[in-house]
């Protein structure tokens, strides 16, 4: 219940910052009276080494591990993306699955010229930032089996 009380203050705070017009008079008050948008931030990182993947966490489906990480993603200030999945040969059920950074990777080479008039700005950074779920028939849950928090890139404000 807390964390998510923090993420609605936080939400607020994105609003304020890129948003100034829709904010009440005792909205900004109550910002300020907070120490101001730094405290907010600090705050921000200290939720998310409280609620930062670590091996052996536990998820209910495939979905709420991605919704989860992507609100930890979302409050350390990276945005997350699928990026593979491995099912079994037997009745073809889901059996691990890969989130990444989406600054994860690099684009290919464009094969249709040579001469490229107006290339597109690069989007990816190689990162290697990750959490890896796999499925326990026994338990019947997902379980994060490996996990990587080091980003080669900078982070957005959250």
């Amino acid at each position: 219940n807390n964390f998510f009380s923090q993420i609605l203050v936080s939400f607020n705070i994105y609003i304020y910052i890129y948003f100034p017009i829709f904010v009440s008079v005792e909205m900004e008050d109550s910002i300020m009276d907070d120490g101001g948008l730094e405290g907010c931030i600090e705050d921000m990182r200290e939720l998310a080494k409280d609620k930062s993947p670590y091996l052996g966490m536990e998820f209910p489906s495939e979905e709420a591990a991605y919704e989860f990480y992507n609100e930890y993603g979302r409050i350390v200030g990276f945005s997350i993306r699928r990026d593979y999945c491995n099912k079994s040969q037997k009745d073809c059920v889901m059996t691990s699955r890969k989130f990444v950074c989406c600054m994860e990777g690099e684009r290919e080479k464009d094969k249709r010229y040579t001469m490229i008039k107006n290339p597109r700005s690069e989007t990816r950074a190689n990162c290697k930032a990750f959490m890896h779920i796999s499925f326990k028939r026994d338990l019947s849950k997902w379980i994060v089996a490996k996990f990587d928090s080091n980003h080669n890139h900078p982070l957005h404000l959250p």
